[in-house]
C-alpha cells in the first residue's frame, strides 16, 4: 500500500502562487487527491524546504571533521527545515551524506582553492598562480557541478584585504571549470576581488561586502547573483578588533564593509540581483541558522516574499532542484503561520518533510 500523507494547509508554490489540496504519495507531491485515504495529515502553511546556498558540511574550525560531527552538522541543518544545501567548499569527503535517505540533500563543491599561505589553515587547496588551474580542473570533475574559489584575504606585507589570484589566471581557471561543466563561486570580502571576478566570469559572488555602485548592473547583465552570508558578516568587528594592533589598515576596511553590509544588499536587491540565503555554517557558525540569515536579509530591507524566494523557490530553481511540483519530491516545511506576514514562523518550524517521510 502506498504511504500517504495530505498537506490541509495553504501551500506557497513560488512568489504569490497559493494553492490548496497537497498529497504525498510514496514520497511524492502530487495535487490530486488520492483515492485511498491518508496515512496521515499535517496542517500549516507548506513551502519548499529551505536551502543553505552557502554551508560547509564536514568541516570544523581546523578543518574536516570525523563523520560523527559531520553528521551532527547534517542533522542540525536538517531540524532547522534545510533540506538542500549548496556545499561551499569542504576538505571532508562527504558523498556519503549523498547517501543517507534521512540527510539533506548535497551539492559538493570540493576543497576551496586558496593562495599559498593566505587563508585558513586546513581548510582548502593551498596553490601558486600557476597550479590554479589544473586545480580548478581537478576539483570540477571531483565536485557536482561547483568549484570554489579564496578570491581575496589579508596580506600580511600589504596590511589589507588583496586578491589571491591575478586576474588572467583567475580568468583561465574560470574558463578550464566552465570546460569541465561545472560554475564557479569565489570568496569576495573586498571591492577590487569582485570587479576582477566579474571580468573572468564568475557565476556567483559569495559574502560581496565590497559591492559598489558600478558592480550593480554588471551583476545584474551577467546575470550573477549574490549569497551574503550576513550571520557571518556580523562576526566582523570581532576580527578586525583582534587584527587592530598589527594590521589597523585592514582592521579598518573591515569595519567599513560590516557598517555598510545591509545597505549593499538592500541596493543590489532593488536593482534586480538574484540573492539567495546562506549561513557559511562550519568553522565558527554553527549550522542550523537558516532561519536567523533570513532575519538578517529581511533586516536588510528585503521583503518576507524575496526572502522566502531567496531561501526556497527561488533558490532551487538556480540550483536546478525541485520545489513543489507535480511529482517532485515531497521536500517541504510547514509553518504555523503565514510567512509573509510574519517571517519569523520559519524559526519555529511545524513540521518538517523529507522524501516523503515527517522527520520532525
Amino acid at each position: 500500500m502506498a504511504n500517504i500523507i495530505e498537506f490541509t494547509g495553504p501551500v506557497l508554490v513560488a512568489g504569490d502562487e497559493q494553492r490548496h489540496g497537497l498529497w504525498s504519495v510514496d514520497g511524492k507531491l502530487t495535487f490530486d487527491r488520492p483515492v485511498a485515504a491518508p496515512d496521515s495529515t499535517l496542517e500549516g502553511w507548506v513551502l519548499p524546504g529551505f536551502v543553505d546556498a552557502h554551508c560547509h558540511i564536514g568541516l570544523g574550525v581546523g578543518g574536516a571533521v570525523d563523520e560523527q560531527t559531520t553528521l551532527a552538522q547534517a542533522q542540525a541543518d536538517l531540524k532547522a527545515g534545510t533540506l538542500l544545501i549548496r556545499d561551499a567548499g569542504s576538505p571532508s569527503d562527504t558523498r556519503w551524506v549523498q547517501r543517507r535517505e534521512d540527510l539533506p540533500r548535497l551539492l559538493r563543491a570540493g576543497r576551496h582553492i586558496a593562495r599559498s599561505r593566505r587563508y585558513l589553515r586546513g581548510l582548502g587547496h593551498e596553490v601558486e598562480p600557476g597550479e590554479l588551474v589544473e586545480t580548478v580542473r581537478k576539483e570540477a570533475r571531483d565536485g557536482d557541478g561547483w568549484v570554489k574559489l579564496v578570491g581575496d584575504w589579508i596580506d600580511r606585507g600589504a596590511g589589507d584585504l588583496s586578491a589571491s589570484f591575478p586576474a588572467n589566471v583567475v580568468r583561465d581557471a574560470i574558463a578550464a571549470a566552465h570546460d569541465e561543466g561545472a560554475r564557479v563561486t569565489a570568496h569576495c570580502f573586498a571591492e577590487d576581488t569582485i570587479d576582477d571576478m566579474l571580468d573572468a566570469g564568475i557565476d556567483c559572488i559569495e559574502h560581496a561586502t565590497g559591492l559598489l555602485p558600478r558592480h550593480i548592473p554588471r551583476l545584474v547583465e551577467q546575470s550573477v547573483p549574490i549569497v551574503p552570508t550576513l550571520v557571518n558578516i556580523a562576526t566582523f568587528p570581532d576580527i578586525a578588533a583582534q587584527a587592530a594592533p598589527k594590521f589597523p589598515v585592514y582592521a579598518e576596511h573591515m569595519t567599513r564593509l560590516w557598517e555598510r553590509r545591509r545597505e549593499r544588499v538592500l541596493e543590489a536587491y532593488q536593482a534586480g540581483v538574484s540573492i539567495y540565503a546562506g549561513t557559511d555554517a562550519g568553522s565558527v557558525i554553527k549550522h542550523g541558522r537558516i532561519a536567523d540569515e533570513m532575519k538578517e536579509l529581511h533586516d536588510a530591507g528585503l521583503p518576507p516574499t524575496a526572502v522566502l524566494g531567496a531561501a526556497t523557490w527561488g533558490a532551487r530553481k538556480w540550483l536546478g532542484a525541485e520545489g513543489i511540483s507535480e511529482g517532485a519530491s515531497a521536500d517541504v516545511v510547514l509553518c504555523r503561520d503565514d510567512p509573509r506576514k510574519n517571517l519569523a514562523t520559519v524559526a519555529s518550524l511545524k513540521h518538517v518533510v523529507l522524501r516523503g517521510k515527517l522527520v520532525y
